[in-house]
């Protein structure tokens, strides 16, 4: 699945102008790795997840760890839509005076880890789950990781305690772009062979287009992949997915886009040609 074309719907691309739009204002964010994963995101929150915006610490509320933390525009755009917390806050992004930091932070509604540090936030989740057992709730616990975070020796400490304790609440979702903040992933440490890896650490895998979201949901509502193991699903993506100067192109990692790369942004994402 190296070539992804899935087309965007207007959904995904409208949710991408709002990206735009936060970054435009902030002057900085990680596009592209929020690119990749908009469409994960959207449908854990529209067809997946039990949540509670008016209650975010809702007791039986699934719990969502972003543990690419610097995706976090993706997430913030969903957030706000559900009224999490004011749309507003979006055009404050990384403001002083903002709620939305450049990572995730609890004080965020709907945030339930900080992250930003990579290679953590499968190790909280495993927490999570592991409380969750001994209490006997039945929430699931959903944790996505990114390609180049996976370098990280925690990712697979976590990855053998979770297949150890067959914690099959637990849901893992690899965002495997195949790039990093300089170089692509294989040049940098090549993941290969990702799916018998995991397989061998205990876990059920599942690989799908992380753009199609007709896959995305059908993986997602099929959980556990197997009884008694963990789940991972291996989304293949596109870094900087729906820009096209922008997509495998690791330069657009943590930019500072010229006023002519953002009015191309916007012709590509919705056709507009003037930054709102």
């Amino acid at each position: 699945m190296d070539t992804i074309s899935t087309k965007l719907d207007k959904r995904s691309l409208e949710l991408r102008k709002q990206i735009v739009n936060m970054m435009k204002k902030a002057g900085k964010g990680h596009p592209a790795s929020a690119f990749s994963i908009v469409e994960i995101i959207r449908v854990l929150y529209d067809d997946i997840l039990k949540y509670n915006p008016k209650n975010p610490k809702w007791a039986l509320r699934d719990r969502f760890i972003l543990s690419k933390g610097h995706g976090c525009l993706a997430l913030y755009v969903i957030l706000a839509e559900k009224g999490f917390f004011p749309k507003e806050e979006l055009d404050r992004f990384c403001a002083l005076d903002g709620l939305l930091g450049g990572h995730p932070e609890t004080k965020i509604p709907g945030v339930e880890v900080a992250t930003g540090s990579l290679g953590h936030g499968l190790a909280v989740g495993i927490g999570m789950v592991l409380a969750a057992r001994y209490d006997k709730a039945k929430h699931k616990v959903f944790v996505l990781i990114g390609d180049g975070e996976s370098n990280e020796g925690a990712i697979w400490e976590g990855a053998l305690l979770a297949g150890k304790h067959k914690l099959d609440s637990l849901v893992v979702i690899q965002d495997y772009n195949k790039c990093q903040s300089y170089n692509r992933t294989c040049e940098v440490q090549d993941l290969e062979p990702l799916t018998d890896k995991w397989k061998s650490f205990g876990f059920a895998v599942k690989e799908i287009d992380g753009h199609d979201i007709s896959q995305v949901k059908k993986a997602l509502s099929s959980l556990p992949l197997e009884k008694g193991k963990p789940s991972i699903i291996i989304c293949h993506t596109v870094k900087g997915k729906g820009v096209s100067f922008m997509e495998y192109n690791t330069k657009w990692h943590h930019p500072k886009p010229t006023d002519d790369e953002y009015e191309q942004m916007y012709k590509e994402v919705c056709g507009e040609e003037k930054a709102k």
